[in-house]
């Protein structure tokens, strides 16, 4: 007869915990049985984003709304860049809404392996989870500023079009685009701790690589695919297009910024998967 404390042993089926035997070895199962712990994290990100600030939330609003009326001054009244037709302000907050949930989740995703280092060296979980939350907290500050740009087209009276429809696709690709890039700075930030100080530099200069302050129409037409190889390129425009209705569907930019994210992305989560066995050792 087993003793109590046997009985209670054989009650829990052993686990033994491999690393990854090829490279796209990423156990989706168990992302799925995780579930809770990535809203658990996302929940303690936005707690955390908000905790003991004097306005809360409201920066969600004030951030695009301060940075849409320095665009207005200086690249709309002052250089008279064209806006396709739009008002200016509803131009140039348009296209910083994705921007902004763009960087915002990007500096999120560098920092989350780094951050949650306690937790890594003593709890298993799949990995993936990390990056995966830091790019969903985000949503909320865009949905809360995208209320903001329901507010503003009914103030300048420009009625969305059937194109809004489209508008969850190119919202997907920016979660996409962000997570591609977040696999690959997330472990290089586990290994290269000066990967974080790089990250701001490489936004700004990737914000004025958009068409965030001005148009796509303004590059070339023979070099449009080349710029769209920049993925945010075809988003932000997507969803200009989509939300506002006014000029033409982005096709030459989306299309090579499909294929740029798909190429983030599936790199991406090669090299974080080839980095996972080491990343609990390094951080």
């Amino acid at each position: 007869m087993n003793s109590p404390a046997e009985s209670s042993t054989a009650d829990f089926p052993e686990l033994c915990i491999t690393p990854p035997k090829g490279w796209f070895d990423l156990h989706l199962g168990e992302l799925w049985h995780f579930r809770e712990l990535i809203y658990f994290f996302v929940w303690k990100d936005i707690k955390i984003r908000y905790k003991q600030t004097a306005i809360g939330a409201a920066w969600a609003i004030l951030q695009p709304l301060l940075t849409m009326l320095i665009f207005t001054l200086f690249f709309g009244k002052l250089a008279k860049i064209p806006s396709e037709g739009l008002p200016y302000p509803l131009f140039y907050y348009s296209g910083l809404l994705p921007w902004l949930y763009f960087a915002s989740s990007l500096q999120n995703a560098t920092n989350v392996v780094v951050e949650q280092q306690r937790v890594i060296t003593k709890v298993y979980f799949p990995r993936l989870v990390l990056p995966l939350s830091a790019v969903i907290s985000p949503l909320l500050d865009f949905a809360i500023g995208f209320s903001i740009l329901v507010v503003m087209m009914i103030y300048y009276a420009v009625r969305p079009t059937w194109i809004l429809l489209v508008l969850p696709l190119f919202l997907s690709i920016a979660i996409l685009t962000a997570l591609g890039v977040g696999l690959w700075l997330s472990a290089m930030n586990a290994m290269y701790r000066d990967v974080r100080y790089v990250v701001p530099f490489l936004v700004q200069f990737w914000m004025f690589a958009s068409p965030v302050a001005y148009p796509s129409s303004l590059v070339p037409a023979r070099w449009r695919w080349l710029y769209g190889l920049n993925p945010m390129a075809g988003i932000i425009e997507g969803f200009r297009w989509s939300v506002t209705g006014r000029g033409e569907p982005p096709s030459a930019l989306l299309g090579a910024s499909v294929g740029a994210v798909v190429l983030l992305v599936v790199g991406g989560t090669m090299y974080f998967q080839k980095m996972e066995g080491i990343i609990a050792d390094v951080v």
